[in-house]
């Protein structure tokens, strides 16, 4: 499979261009984890961390969870990898988990992410809160954070790829 990324219109409105620049986001990570198999994904590359591309994209479908059902839509979605005793489960691979299953996930809380996006405007409040304060956020704001979150992981994933297989890029 071969994942296309495109940047949004330079003229595009705002609500397209958050979206835009969010899915390019999406799917650089996509990217990053293209052509690898289960065993060079789950590597946690950089040592002493245990940060791994599999792991990322665990996290990534946690937090798109978080913030587009929990937070956005008031669903009372519970965690998909982590727990009370392992708040960072994402990143704690067993045996089992495998790259079809975290990307399969990830892909649907991407999809439900934007039909719960699709029924906001920019300036709409969230019907839920965070674990982290009980303000409501706007949705332009959740998808700025979600840019900003994507972004900073993306960086993490060219150097976890890079220690992989060399492979390096935007």
């Amino acid at each position: 499979m071969t994942i296309e990324r495109r940047e949004p219109a330079t003229d595009a409105g705002e609500r397209a261009m958050l979206e835009g620049w969010l899915d390019y986001h999406r799917a650089t990570l996509a990217v990053k984890c293209e052509g690898l198999d289960d065993a060079q994904l789950r590597t946690a590359s950089v040592p002493p961390s245990e940060l791994s591309l599999l792991g990322l994209v665990r996290h990534m479908a946690e937090v798109e969870r978080s913030w587009f059902r929990r937070v956005l839509a008031n669903d009372d979605a519970g965690p998909l990898y982590y727990s009370d005793e392992d708040p960072d489960g994402e990143f704690h691979l067993g045996e089992a988990d495998t790259w079809e299953e975290a990307y399969t996930t990830w892909q649907g809380e991407i999809a439900v992410a934007r039909r719960n996006a699709a029924r906001f405007g920019l300036d709409d409040l969230s019907e839920g809160r965070s674990r982290f304060t009980d303000k409501p956020f706007n949705l332009r704001w959740i998808y700025t954070h979600m840019i900003e979150e994507y972004a900073r992981h993306n960086g993490h994933a060219d150097l976890l790829r890079e220690r992989v297989d060399g492979a390096t890029g935007d």
